[in-house]
């Protein structure tokens, strides 16, 4: 029989209106547009604004939008997985929630959480359900409002993130396209250097947990950069070298939009011209889940079928990967 392989079949992505530039957060935190750009590359971010307004606000926009575009009916999805740090609730899992605002009645759901890398690892985790013949259609969601986590009078994490969902569907095929190739990492000592430090199991939301400003983003920049430019590049070159891929082979490299000098970096490890990386961290920030998909979602209508895409990672965890990918479809 042919091999089985989960294609992507369809990507939409969602942000909010609310744009906050680097000038807006001038008025609120000592910095200054020039300093922002200069370490990070930038310029905007969008931001969930209004009562009651969770990640699954963003992500069922996103999933919506993919279902009209494939003309997918939500009641022949098979599973939903949703990658997420900043769930709408403890419980239930976001996705739960997304799947009954879509009306996605036949399908189960669940969330996954690896911090930036968990749209990579989710992708992974759907297609192994394809890959063996268990579900034909599977959406695979990254979704953050990180602004419900961000500290606005922290200058070296609230100039990074941003609010914004992406989704793709899928769907298998016996061609020669769709996820190929994957590694997937993690250390757990890179705890220490990138986390949030209330509101788990460990220190439950107390008085004294809030007037301490644990329940934001905590990260150690220094450390953080360091490991990552060396270890996003590693993998993805890992990954290339065993399936025997160049830079020239490469159409474009996906990369988690969490600083331009990382993605740099990685593209000059692997021997990929900038015109071959996908860049929108100056219109959105790090969106954390969101960042890969709302590339593809930007880059859509450039991609052909048969194109070698790397996807690149790197989260808190830490946690990172890389993905071979051949694209499944011509634009539409």
């Amino acid at each position: 029989m042919p091999q089985l392989r989960a294609a992507i079949t369809g990507i939409h992505g969602y942000v909010p209106d609310y744009v906050l530039t680097n000038d807006e957060l001038a008025t609120m935190v000592e910095t200054n547009d020039e300093w922002i750009t200069s370490r990070t590359g930038i310029k905007e971010r969008h931001i969930l604004k209004g009562e009651n307004q969770g990640t699954s606000v963003m992500a069922t926009k996103a999933i919506e939008g993919l279902l009209e575009k494939t003309n997918t009916d939500p009641a022949n999805i098979d599973l939903i997985i949703c990658a997420t740090v900043t769930p709408d609730l403890v419980f239930p899992a976001t996705a739960n929630i997304i799947a009954n605002n879509i009306g996605a009645v036949n399908s189960f759901s669940y969330d996954l959480q690896a911090a930036c890398s968990g749209f990579m690892y989710a992708l992974n985790t759907g297609a192994k359900f394809i890959e063996s013949g268990t579900y034909k259609k599977v959406v695979i969601i990254g979704a953050d409002k990180m602004s419900s986590i961000v500290d606005y009078t922290d200058r070296t994490t609230c100039i990074i993130f941003g609010d914004g969902a992406g989704a793709v569907l899928l769907e298998p095929t016996e061609d020669e396209n769709g996820i190929m190739d994957a590694i997937l990492k993690s250390d757990g000592s890179g705890e220490k250097h990138l986390h949030q430090k209330a509101g788990g199991s460990r220190r439950p939301a107390s008085t004294e947990t809030l007037e301490n400003k644990e329940h934001f983003v905590y990260q150690e920049g220094s450390a953080v950069f360091k490991f990552a430019v060396t270890n996003m590049a590693d993998v993805s070159e890992e990954v290339m070298k065993r399936n025997n891929l160049t830079g020239d082979d490469i159409s474009f490299l996906v990369p988690h939009q969490a600083n331009k000098r990382i993605i740099d970096a990685t593209a000059r490890r692997m021997g990929v011209g900038e015109e071959k990386v996908m860049l929108n961290i100056q219109k959105y920030g790090n969106t954390t889940n969101g960042t890969i998909p709302l590339c593809l979602h930007d880059y859509e209508n450039q991609l052909k079928k048969g194109d070698n895409l790397i996807f690149a990672a790197f989260g808190g965890g830490f946690t990172w990967g890389a993905t071979w990918v051949k694209w499944a479809y011509d634009p539409k």
